[in-house]
């Protein structure tokens, strides 16, 4: 008379964790992927919150600023924010990074000044 089984054997354990492998092997660069995406979100979406700011301020000041406690303006976290102007104060860019998406970088500008990259729009974030 044969005996039940009370457990897995080593063969069935070991087949399941290779499948799970795979799977995690075929998920894990989807996942690094839509992190990118949402980080390249956040770098366009910040550069154009700032852009509000720097227009507003401008509006009262009658000159960019650099100083974002000025602007009262907040990056989101992890993102980098370098603001410079230009033309005594007439002009302004501003370069957006994130450090899990390097070398992925943000910028715009407004003003009279040059365009960061060839064929950008004033106003238009463009990421490279």
């Amino acid at each position: 008379m044969p005996r039940p089984r009370a457990a897995f054997t080593l063969i069935e354990l070991l087949v399941v964790v290779v499948i799970i492998g795979i799977l995690a092997a075929i998920a894990i660069p989807k996942f690094q992927n839509t992190k990118g995406k949402a980080n390249s979100a956040a770098l366009r979406s910040d550069l154009r919150n700032l852009a509000v700011a720097e227009e507003s301020y401008y509006f009262e000041q009658k000159t960019y600023s650099v100083d974002t406690a000025a602007l009262k303006f907040r990056p989101s976290p992890g993102v980098i924010m370098t603001i410079g102007t230009t033309h005594a104060g007439a002009a302004w860019v501003a370069t957006a990074t994130h450090p899990l998406s390097y070398p992925l970088q943000c910028t715009i500008y407004y003003g009279e000044t040059t365009a960061p990259y060839p064929n950008q729009a004033e106003g238009a974030a463009v990421c490279q």
